[in-house]
């Protein structure tokens, strides 16, 4: 039975990181692979599981006795493998499901631009655009249409799951209306219309975008009558009159970017607005692994950057935002509640 080590000497522990690529691998291979949606509530042998994804046992058994050592998968006394609490996050039917994550943070482009870190460190520049010849969302689009629908879904698989949280978190009771800035699909738009009926909502995001929208704010849908769709780019203008304004992870751009869209949203909203600024840290956060990593690979692929509190703080005081509450989300958000000064 194969068990994950605990406390290795510090020379084991620096051979385990610099194998950390083969940790990754191992997890995109099982989720390509479709072990854990084979693999059910009761364990099973590895011919089981082979026949049922279509591998080599021998070769299955490899993968699942490295994948058990941190915690994916459980080898058992009798040489089946179950299920851990872990195991369960790469299938396609749980409601928590991390297997589109998994696949875009593995994707084959990611393994093309981290060898060249120690070159993004040292230019400040990302390297996608010399990798490619062209900016990483145009190279993902006309290159590799595969990639980009990966993103698409893991894009939406994080949002809907951010956005229970972030409907769970924000108190909207004495507001009538919210827009969410950049807000992608609209999953956090939608979840705060089903929390408050009276309360309507503005989603403004680029015009590609927003044809994509969730159904529940289309015409016809559940929330539309809520609901206003403004094609458009933040940067450029906010046209919307709300009460309250949410900026979720967009401010990962270069500084003059993220005033322009601060500025547009306090030009919009006006004295006494609420500004909700919900963002990834990279300190003061159990998630520090996970969001530096992030961070590192915004470096590598369009040249952003996550933000601590001081430079979230600092962009947003900047900006003329007066900071009234910081407070956690959930393990891996920040909410930054703001408002608009007379």
């Amino acid at each position: 039975m194969t068990t994950a080590q605990t406390a290795p000497p510090p020379s084991m522990r620096l051979r385990e990181l610099v194998f950390g690529a083969a940790c990754a691998a191992a997890v995109r291979a099982a989720a390509r692979l479709g072990v854990a949606d084979a693999l059910d509530d009761s364990p099973l042998a590895v011919e089981d599981l082979a026949a049922a994804v279509k591998t080599e046992p021998k070769t299955l058994r490899r993968l699942l006795r490295a994948l058990s050592c941190y915690g994916l998968f459980a080898e058992r006394p009798d040489g089946t493998f179950a299920h851990t609490d872990m195991s369960r996050l790469l299938r396609e039917d749980d409601p928590n499901s991390l297997r589109a994550i998994a696949l875009w943070c593995t994707e084959p482009w990611t393994w093309d631009a981290w060898p060249l870190l120690d070159e993004a460190v040292r230019t400040g520049r990302n390297v996608v655009e010399d990798l490619y010849g062209k900016e990483f969302f145009p190279y993902l689009n006309e290159d590799a249409p595969e990639s980009a629908d990966v993103f698409n879904r893991a894009m939406t698989t994080s949002s809907v799951q951010s956005a229970r949280d972030v409907a769970q978190f924000l108190d909207l009771s004495g507001s009538a209306s919210v827009a969410d800035i950049g807000g992608g699909q609209g999953h956090v738009v939608a979840s705060l219309l089903e929390k408050y009926p009276a309360l309507h909502g503005t989603l403004l995001d680029l015009p590609r975008v927003v044809d994509n929208v969730d159904p529940r704010l289309r015409a016809g849908g559940a929330l539309a009558d809520r609901t206003r769709l403004v094609p458009g780019d933040c940067r450029k203008a906010v046209p919307v009159r709300a009460d309250v304004y949410i900026i979720k992870n967009i401010l990962e751009w270069d500084d003059d970017s993220t005033t322009r869209v601060l500025r547009n949203v306090i030009a919009a909203g006006g004295p006494g607005a609420r500004v909700v600024v919900i963002e990834n840290l990279v300190d003061d956060s159990p998630s520090m692994r996970f969001s530096t990593a992030m961070d590192l690979l915004l470096l590598l692929n369009v040249g952003g950057a996550k933000h601590t509190t001081e430079s979230l703080t600092g962009r947003l005081t900047e900006a003329g935002l007066v900071i009234d509450d910081v407070r956690p989300v959930n393990p891996y958000l920040h909410a930054f509640d703001c408002t608009i000064p007379a």
